[in-house]
């Protein structure tokens, strides 16, 4: 009777919550690599593929702040992404995801960032972008790496953390399927000398940058290349360029056509960033651009067995 009564109880109570452990059982889009092999067979340029999307910083949704992981779990929901992140130190050295040097923007607190220990900045709330506070909490970078294990890739850009600090945590992580943004071949030298494995977000927007990259022998599979906020003729020389070596381009809207006024000028542009050759976009806007480019997206593709689904 007691079993069938609380049986009973829990049929009525979903009945009334169909939202009930959501949670537990969402679906999202995976990237799925079982060693760093794949993950650079996956950004490797080829005649036909997989057209990326980056969420910068997560992606921009209501609701969903940048930099954390409820953010990088709502846009999984929509689309296979890789997300670029922003690692900064709080007052104890303790790598935390953060955009700004200071909390205004992001969070409902005040002033540096380096000002707060870590367990200072944990009473602190991130806000969504229309500004309006959620119950998020500022993650470690650790936490991030160990949480895109198995479900994406993350890729770090360079704020305040050193180099080696970065390394260490990486490998404390035991994750090789990440990305490091690097600056300059110089940069790229010194992530590669501690991991060979490694793959970078390397910056190179001149021919001057990318003769850096040959004269530092960066080999061509570790790297994908960012070359710039949009198309201009020096950079379609370097796509030529670099996707001769089967390196995958990156073009970020985010600075751009992001802020394009309309949803139908923005869903215009990101498609001809694609069909203008880019093989990687990076977004402020993911689930815009996803829905934007659906129709290009070949039936298959390599990239394609890297794909999959999972419960959240």
């Amino acid at each position: 009777m007691i079993k069938t009564f609380f049986r009973k109880q829990a049929i009525w109570i979903g009945l009334l919550c169909p939202l009930a452990g959501f949670a537990q059982q969402t679906e999202i889009n995976v990237l799925k690599f079982k060693n760093v092999k794949e993950l650079k067979a996956f950004f490797k340029h080829g005649e036909t593929n997989y057209p990326i999307i980056s969420g910068h910083r997560g992606g921009m949704t209501k609701g969903f702040p940048e930099n954390s992981m409820e953010t990088f779990a709502n846009t999984l929901k929509y689309m296979p992404s890789f997300f670029e992140i922003d690692p900064r130190l709080t007052k104890d050295s303790v790598a935390v995801l953060m955009h700004d040097a200071t909390l205004e923007r992001t969070t409902n607190g005040t002033g540096k960032l380096s000002d707060y220990t870590y367990a200072e900045i944990q009473k602190l709330r991130l806000k969504d972008p229309e500004g309006n506070v959620t119950d998020a909490k500022i993650p470690t970078l650790k936490e991030a790496i160990l949480w895109s294990k198995g479900r994406t890739v993350m890729n770090l850009d360079k704020k305040d953390v050193p180099l080696e600090m970065t390394a260490r945590i990486l490998k404390e992580c035991n994750n090789e399927a990440v990305m490091l943004t690097v600056h300059n071949a110089k940069q790229a030298k010194f992530y590669l000398e501690q991991n060979p494995n490694w793959m970078l977000s390397v910056h190179i927007k001149t021919k001057k940058a990318y003769d850096e990259y040959v004269k530092a022998g960066i080999p061509w599979e570790s790297i994908i290349a960012y070359i710039g906020p949009e198309y201009t003729p020096e950079n379609r020389d370097l796509m030529r360029l670099l996707q001769e070596k089967k390196v995958m381009v990156m073009i970020s809207s985010a600075p751009t056509y992001d802020k394009l006024p309309t949803a139908e000028e923005r869903a215009k542009a990101f498609v001809e960033i694609f069909k203008g050759g880019a093989d990687i976009l990076e977004s402020d806007l993911p689930v815009e651009v996803a829905e934007a480019i659906k129709n290009l997206v070949p039936s298959k593709t390599p990239q394609h067995k890297y794909l999959g689904k999972a419960k959240l």
